[in-house]
């Protein structure tokens, strides 16, 4: 590190830029009351999970419904179709070729609806050159089969020729021992019994869905209210919380709203810590005030002649006061007002900007990890490192060191970001480095200060979770400052 320092004391220093005050900043009115925010409504949990349940719902009745319409209505078609299958194989085994070459039956068959005219069931036998050979049922009508179309294996077909009868037809070409001729047997079924079976499937279907459909829906209702139900515990808590003044909630809760409780009792201890170190430096406060109070009201009281200078004296010493329970405040508030993140190196720039227009002929050095991070706010940051540089330049020698990071990487403490502070000085007695931390305590009061750089940086460092000690500087020979800051999450 003694060549670094070597080093860096040849280099120039950057040029000087002046510091704005974060106390200057322009600061928004207070109001007279905090007017309760409403929340932002992003709709009901019941809602969504209905909705949601409503689609599934609706997506698996559906797809059930149309592929067990499906099933059903193939399997009644195939019924049908065996039936016409059955009496086919019947025409054709009874039929026989008679001395005049015509086609005729040996036994006719036995449904009785084919001898009753238009009763709905009918076949034909057809050749080419023969005339038709047809059921009675036909009547004075026949049915529309090419006959010079060949079917090896029976051909089944829908078919509207007869006017309000749609038809569901099978054919086969069939040539019989002791003839050379292609004869078309034809079977041929009225379609509306076979459409009032489906339709009355179907209907059957559709009530038994809709009445699953709404049940399901019911019991979707039902599970997320009672899923829901705890929630109502947790409202009902909290409102116990702001009405009965319990400080935590206790109550037994579901392992899936127990992570949120616990962030809420967090909270409270939160808040609750934030009160206390609060209504602790209000009292702190007043009692650092109520001396000097009483040291100038007795003085004017007694009309004192070294009124005035006990007047500014003691005005001086709750100013101190003032300032350093400010400082403490100033943190408190911007540690509760959420993760906060700030980059070392920029801050550092920034303040040796600002030292360097005070202390011309002190020298800076800057060194170490440029891509720190610390979890602090910005304009606390630059006050600590502002103190400490501060006091470095002005109780040094003429040289100031910062080092961020200064072990290597191996030796690091991941969770704490180290900046070290060094001076050329006359540093500080091991036994005065305790004491130096008090508020007003001074080892060299020939110099203007009022004490309290140490004391408010103690505070706001320890308020942010970090720490800050004093050491001998092995290269400079002064002050060492070590000042340990949480690094910023990733």
């Amino acid at each position: 590190m003694s060549s670094r320092r070597s080093a860096a004391l040849a280099t120039v220093s950057t040029t000087p830029q002046s510091r704005t005050a974060p106390e200057g900043a322009a600061r928004e009115p207070e109001t007279a009351g905090i007017t309760p925010v409403k929340p932002v409504n992003t709709g009901s949990l019941a809602r969504r999970m209905m909705l949601i349940a409503a689609g599934w719902i609706l997506v698996l009745l559906l797809g059930g419904g149309l592929a067990l319409n499906s099933a059903l209505t193939g399997l009644v078609t195939r019924n049908f179709d065996e039936q016409l299958s059955y009496m086919l194989l019947g025409m054709i085994g009874s039929a026989e070729i008679g001395p005049d070459g015509e086609i005729y039956f040996n036994r006719p068959p036995a449904d009785q609806r084919f001898l009753e005219p238009n009763s709905g069931l009918y076949w034909q036998v057809r050749a080419k050159g023969h005339e038709d050979f047809s059921s009675r049922s036909l009547w004075d009508q026949s049915l529309n089969v090419p006959a010079d179309h060949y079917d090896a294996q029976p051909h089944v077909y829908d078919s509207k020729q007869f006017a309000g009868e749609p038809l569901r037809v099978m054919e086969r070409s069939i040539i019989l021992p002791g003839s050379s001729t292609k004869w078309m047997f034809t079977v041929a079924a009225s379609r509306t019994e076979l459409d009032d079976q489906i339709k009355s499937f179907r209907s059957i279907l559709i009530y038994s869905f809709a009445v699953l459909g709404v049940g399901l829906l019911f019991m979707a209702g039902l599970q997320t209210w009672y899923g829901l139900f705890p929630l109502r515990h947790v409202r009902r808590a909290i409102k116990k919380l702001r009405t009965t003044g319990v400080a935590r909630v206790a109550d037994p809760l579901p392992l899936e709203v127990a992570p949120l409780v616990e962030e809420l009792n967090a909270l409270l201890a939160h808040t609750e810590k934030q009160a206390e170190e609060a209504r602790t430096h209000a009292g702190n406060l007043a009692h650092a005030l109520k001396t000097p109070l009483t040291v100038v009201t007795n003085a004017a009281t007694a009309q004192a002649p070294d009124l005035d200078k006990t007047v500014i004296r003691e005005v001086a010493n709750m100013r101190r006061h003032v300032d350093h329970h400010l400082a403490r405040a100033r943190a408190v508030g911007r540690r509760a007002a959420g993760m906060s993140r700030s980059d070392v190196w920029p801050s550092l720039e920034a303040v040796f900007r600002a030292v360097e227009r005070l202390y011309e002929t002190t020298r800076f050095d800057l060194d170490g990890d440029r891509t720190a991070t610390v979890a602090l706010e910005k304009q606390d940051l630059e006050e600590l490192l502002g103190n400490l540089i501060e006091n470095a330049a002005k109780y040094g020698g003429g040289s100031v060191f910062v080092t961020v990071d200064p072990l290597p990487e191996g030796n690091r403490d991941p969770a704490l970001c180290e900046i070290w502070i060094e001076d050329d000085g006359m540093g500080i007695p091991e036994a005065e480095r305790t004491r130096i931390f008090d508020r007003g305590a001074r080892l060299d009061t020939g110099k203007p200060g009022t004490g309290l750089g140490l004391a408010i940086v103690r505070d706001v460092v320890e308020i942010y979770g970090g720490s800050v000690a004093l050491a001998e500087s092995e290269d400079l020979g002064g002050l060492l400052v070590k000042l340990r800051l949480p690094r910023a999450a990733v």
